[in-house]
């Protein structure tokens, strides 16, 4: 079977993908796609499999080449993509070993467990003042509670000024949409414009935490060292705006697709009461409707198999988390959203090499986040459907209106 039912630019299926990518899982585990010349990937064993196999990789030749990037072969009216490159060059996500090991061990210790555990009190407090602003007549969940509360809770962390928020957000928001599977030129234009602005600026807060060192995670980041040395400028700059980027972009939008969904089916007062609480509901958000549809992985060595199926080095696999994540073959009544589930062996943060670093801080955010409106809010509702972002792989909502009135 080929692959006429994906189609990722189209409205439709963007609203709700979900019909298609279950005719396509079950039609078998490996799809073909003409359009995009890759392999789709459609179950949760296969997808889980694809992420621990090192015989599979992000990129061809152990960092990103030019060619490794989507957007720098498909937009060819653009010649200078240096400034993007410079940032996926270095980036965790466009690494493998030894490379990517020796970064992350890096940057693993800064990102601690603990610098994790110490910043609950302040994002507690961060959720509860944003908490306090909003208008029980009527709010946006997404822009007056989920972007303003990840991006502080990110800023924070990472120890960057809290009043350059808004511009984070609006260069975060012109590079993520090079990960789609068709990005456009003036797309490719703003994100290769965001990318040399944010590279500036992260930089220019390394140069401060250089000279006058604090306890936040861009000095640890300046700090931290192996045997093998420390992190380089461009390689900390990189760090910093894939973790603001990630972190913000993957909270905003488990918020926006979870929340939906617990209001849509009539789930809310099971948390509020506390039936179900608001750590276990978290894991069927993050399944339910992942906010990363797609990933992405190079074969890099012969032998490779895959559901039967021989293919050959320099071939690309396209993993689909959202087919994976309501596989029948993983979870029982996958389409049905069961808030109290719990059932933490969805894929939405990956495995193996990959597996993501903030998955312990998103799943704190979320958490605090549902229980912060839910002893707010005890009566929110949907006043009207909600607006989705025009976009498949980073899958989200522009708008979810919401009023916490009778």
């Amino acid at each position: 079977m080929t692959d006429e039912l994906f189609k990722p630019s189209e409205v439709a299926f963007i609203e709700d993908p979900y019909p298609a990518l279950t005719e396509l899982r079950e039609s078998g585990p490996l799809v073909w796609s003409n359009e995009f010349d890759l392999w789709l990937v459609t179950r949760h064993a296969e997808v889980l499999a694809c992420q621990r196999d090192r015989r599979l990789g992000r990129v061809m030749n152990g960092h990103a080449q030019p060619t490794d990037l989507r957007p720098v072969q498909t937009i060819k009216a653009i010649s200078d993509w240096a400034p993007y490159y410079d940032i996926e060059r270095h980036s965790l996500l466009m690494l493998e070993p030894p490379e990517h090991t020796r970064i992350r061990s890096l940057v693993s210790r800064a990102f601690t467990p603990k610098r994790i555990r110490d910043l609950r009190p302040t994002i507690e407090m961060t959720a509860e003042v944003l908490g306090a602003t909003l208008d029980p007549g009527g709010f946006d969940l997404i822009a007056d509670f989920a972007q303003p509360y990840s991006i502080r809770v990110i800023a924070t962390l990472l120890g960057a000024p809290l009043d350059s928020v808004d511009q984070l957000l609006t260069w975060s928001h012109a590079i993520v949409k090079m990960y789609e599977l068709n990005p456009t030129e003036p797309e490719a234009v703003a994100a290769i414009r965001a990318s040399e602005e944010f590279s500036e600026w992260v930089g220019d807060l390394v140069d401060q935490r250089r000279r006058e060192p604090r306890d936040d995670l861009i000095g640890a980041l300046c700090q931290a060292e192996t045997e093998e040395g420390r992190l380089t400028l461009p390689e900390i700059v990189s760090t910093v705006i894939l973790l603001l980027n990630a972190g913000h972009e993957a909270t905003v939008n488990t918020m926006g697709n979870g929340m939906t969904a617990i209001l849509a089916h009539g789930s809310w007062d099971q948390i509020v009461s506390g039936a179900v609480s608001s750590e276990v509901a978290v894991e069927e958000m993050l399944r339910w409707d992942a906010p990363l549809q797609l990933f992405e992985r190079w074969v890099l060595q012969d032998g490779f198999e895959l559901a039967g199926q021989a293919i050959p080095p320099g071939s690309k696999l396209a993993m689909l988390f959202g087919a994976a994540n309501r596989d029948p073959r993983a979870f029982e009544n996958p389409d049905l959203f069961e808030v109290g589930r719990g059932d933490r062996t969805h894929i939405t943060f990956g495995a193996g090499t990959h597996f993501c670093l903030g998955a312990p801080l998103a799943r704190l955010e979320l958490d605090i986040a549902v229980n912060e409106l839910a002893g707010r809010f005890p009566n929110l509702n949907l006043t009207a459907d909600p607006m989705r972002v025009p976009a498949f792989v980073i899958r989200g909502y522009q708008s979810v209106p919401l009023t916490a009135q009778n």
